[in-house]
């Protein structure tokens, strides 16, 4: 079984990783710390009481509901068979042009080496999903751009670093000792691979985590603990059975088989990850799917328990969850960096943003308004951009030439 390590959504992708930093003293402020270390000398109160440290666990658990998570979850630092899949998908090649997947070796899968005397690890669940924003309806709208239902709303990587502190300061506050530090994408972690130990889900064959009575909407987050605390029970039965929803529906057919995600093919790789031209054969493949992709989200039974979030930070904004695509192709750099300050779209830059709206806009039914915007981005400063638009000239000349344009009456979604 192989898994992409991206944020649980389907999203995106784990970003980057930035250099190791070690744990620093307790008496820091947590909210200062870019990944949030801290360690405080002195015996722990409790450290060697497993009455305290299951009374520790439970106020954490507490803790965590009332910052916003929905689970929270313990397991060890051992991972099992993970650390073998993952370097047979690195083998493979699989990971594409993500060279920081495979920059740290054996760091991603063996926490005690990340944090030295690590010996948990806390898993925080914190679901997503925005209310009401028609997933299918914005994909069966050819005219209209597809945003991953992640990056509607704001990044989630400050608020789940905020939250992820401000549970870390109960470790703080209820221990003279021991240290901890926080994730949430920002080293590299194994997170759905800690998840399943600590008995938040299991890896499905879309190699997303999959929890019975919430889905797959979620981000996660981690933090690592010298203390040993009560791991949760043993990881989840996968309950996925005979079901081939999320492979078949895979617009690339980026599913190598069962559980083995070929990240080349995936349209989250190829729009967010992928710097440089996306691979012909593949661009009618990507539909108007901007940034992202959830197919296989969408499909998957256990998802229809999923809930709504109420989490205000995750709600569209700027009306991205339905906006048209000459819309978003015309705006400046300027009217970019203002619509996406704050959000996680903005990582890709202007450039891609317009390389992945010009493949949209060629996959579009013909429209003299799509032909005039293409136009007019022939001569952009960028080869990269110029290259995308030709295609899609191209594509929108051919669909001109056979008639095949389309009504705008069959858009299920229509301009207000």
């Amino acid at each position: 079984m192989m898994q992409l390590s991206r944020p649980q959504s389907d999203d995106g992708f784990q970003h980057p990783a930035p250099d190791d930093q070690s744990a620093q003293p307790m008496t820091t402020d947590p909210r200062q710390s870019s990944d949030h270390g801290h360690a405080k000398p002195g015996p722990g109160a409790g450290a060697g009481d497993p009455e305290s440290r299951q009374w520790l666990v439970s106020l954490l658990r507490e803790r965590g509901r009332e910052l916003g998570f929905q689970q929270i979850g313990i397991s060890t630092v051992e991972l099992g068979p993970h650390e073998e899949w993952l370097r047979q998908w690195l083998k493979r090649g699989w990971h594409g042009e993500m060279e920081w997947m495979a920059a740290h070796g054996d760091l991603r899968s063996r926490p005690a080496q990340l944090m030295p005397g690590t010996l948990s690890v806390i898993s925080a669940r914190m679901d997503y999903l925005p209310p009401d924003t028609q997933p299918l309806k914005i994909l069966a709208s050819p005219r209209h751009g597809y945003i991953s239902r992640y990056a509607l709303g704001r990044d989630y990587h400050r608020l789940m670093r905020r939250r992820l502190a401000k549970l870390a300061d109960t470790l703080r506050e209820q221990l003279q000792g021991g240290q901890y530090r926080v994730f949430s994408d920002s080293a590299p972690v194994l997170e759905r691979a800690l998840a399943t130990q600590a008995g938040l889900g299991w890896i499905g064959k879309n190699t997303m985590l999959i929890h019975p009575r919430a889905g797959s909407w979620f981000f996660l987050g981690e933090i690592y603990t010298s203390l040993p605390l009560p791991a949760d029970r043993q990881p989840m039965d996968n309950h996925c059975g005979s079901c081939r929803a999320c492979l078949d529906i895979c617009p690339t057919r980026a599913f190598a088989a069962p559980y083995q995600l070929d990240a080349r093919r995936c349209i989250s790789y190829l729009t967010i990850e992928l710097k440089g031209s996306i691979p012909v054969e593949l661009r009618p493949l990507i539909g108007n799917r901007v940034f992202g992709c959830d197919d296989c989200q969408l499909v998957c039974p256990w998802n229809k328990f999923a809930r709504p979030t109420a989490e205000g930070d995750f709600h569209p904004r700027h009306g991205l969850s339905n906006a048209r695509l000459t819309k978003l192709f015309e705006m400046d750099e300027t009217d970019f960096d203002a619509l996406t300050r704050g959000s996680p779209i903005r990582r890709i830059g202007y450039q891609r943003w317009l390389r992945n709206l010009a493949v949209a806009l060629g996959n579009a039914p013909y429209e003299p308004d799509i032909l005039n915007a293409l136009n007019r981005r022939l001569q952009h400063p960028s080869a990269l951009v110029r290259e995308h638009v030709q295609w899609a000239l191209e594509q929108q000349d051919r669909r001109r030439a056979e008639g095949t344009g389309g009504s705008r009456s069959s858009d299920p979604i229509q301009p207000t």
